[in-house]
């Protein structure tokens, strides 16, 4: 088929470079892979973090490269073995090309059209706008993988009437992206969440579901969040944030019920850690950080008899939760507006050109928001 237009792409070229607008080729897909026209991309720490410091943590990566994980468009060819789309059909799609299995720019989202999984793709209604939809996919697919992934926390999955666990869910980062969508995920699994976030976001995680929140920045809040979890059967916690997972340990300790923390986030300061220098260097001058983090966390849960493990958002496109979360649930709960694109779109600008602005703005830090560029 050929595109409606020429491909063009906003490709890192250099380690640390500022992304260029140059062209790129059209890629048809393969057996089970879908092209997306993109009409909106979104923003994730993940992608200045590779523009900065790529070779340290996706060292398969080889420059030029393309990034970008979030995207929602059109779907404008359709590969072998599809029967769930066609084309013309407004969809979102988690685009898994800087992930070690996939390792191809065509499968990522910084371009006009992109190569994407069938399994990580889910139609929008109408009423959804792309800038909107595209807020959802990385995040969506982090907190699907913590929660639901049987090397994680196994919790039941989301549907339309899912009957009440009677086991609440501690989401530490309930504001964050992958937080938006833990918490609407768990609740559309019948579990009530306890979450934590700034004061300022506190309606904005109740609005999602959260039954209660506690300021993550109290010295207290340990202790508050024990005390709300008691006689409650807790479904264990997901951490997101840097001081997260030892909190969380701690908590669940304290608690009876699932003793696994899934963690999100480690202590590693990235801002630090892409600036101008050697990434290699700011890296090394973390390690007694990163060791002391990885001390503690190994005695106080082996000690505790508390699990952990370490959420890949991209993991759930090798088993069953990709099915359950494009397939199954996401798209009727988008089309009843039971589930919210969240966090809401910060729209920076419009075509390529404006993406590494919005990576300069992720960089500098969002609450509540997730930056977006329209195409």
């Amino acid at each position: 088929m050929t595109p409606k237009l020429p491909n063009i792409a906003a490709w890192l070229v250099a380690s640390r470079a500022r992304l260029e607008v140059k062209p790129a080729p059209y890629t048809a897909p393969r057996e089970n892979e879908l092209v997306i026209r993109n009409y909106a991309v979104a923003i994730n720490p993940l992608d200045w973090i590779l523009q900065g410091a790529g070779s340290l943590f996706f060292s398969w990566m080889k420059l030029p490269f393309i990034l970008g994980s979030d995207l929602a468009g059109e779907v404008v060819e359709v590969g072998a073995g599809v029967s769930r789309f066609k084309v013309g059909d407004r969809v979102l799609a988690h685009a898994v090309g800087t992930d070690k299995k996939r390792n191809r720019p065509a499968e990522s989202a910084f371009q006009h059209y992109t190569v994407v999984l069938a399994h990580l793709t889910a139609p929008i209604p109408d009423t959804l706008s792309y800038e909107s939809a595209a807020v959802l996919p990385l995040g969506l697919s982090t907190a699907a993988c913590g929660l639901f992934q049987q090397d994680q926390l196994a919790l039941s999955h989301p549907a339309a009437t899912a009957p009440p666990t009677g086991k609440t869910l501690l989401v530490w980062g309930g504001s964050t992206s992958v937080g938006s969508n833990a918490i609407q995920l768990a609740v559309a699994a019948g579990y009530e969440v306890i979450t934590t976030a700034s004061p300022r976001n506190f309606a904005y995680v109740r609005q999602l579901g959260a039954s209660h929140v506690f300021d993550y920045h109290s010295p207290t809040v340990v202790a508050d969040v024990v005390e709300a979890l008691r006689g409650k059967t807790s479904a264990g916690a997901l951490a997101i944030g840097g001081s997260s997972a030892l909190a969380c340990v701690d908590i669940i300790h304290a608690c009876s019920g699932n003793k696994f923390v899934s963690i999100a986030t480690f202590p590693v300061d990235f801002q630090r850690l892409t600036q101008t220098g050697s990434s290699g260097w700011q890296l090394l001058r973390q390690v007694p950080r990163l060791l002391a983090f990885g001390g503690s966390l190994l005695l106080k849960s082996r000690l505790r008899g508390i699990r952990t493990n370490s959420i890949f958002g991209t993991t759930l496109m090798d088993n069953e939760v990709s099915r359950v979360i494009y397939a199954d649930f996401l798209p009727r709960a988008l089309a009843e507006e039971r589930y919210a694109a969240a966090p809401p779109p910060h729209v920076i600008g419009q075509g390529l050109a404006a993406i590494q602005a919005g990576l300069d703005a992720q960089r500098k830090g969002m609450s509540a928001q997730k930056v977006v560029v329209a195409l």
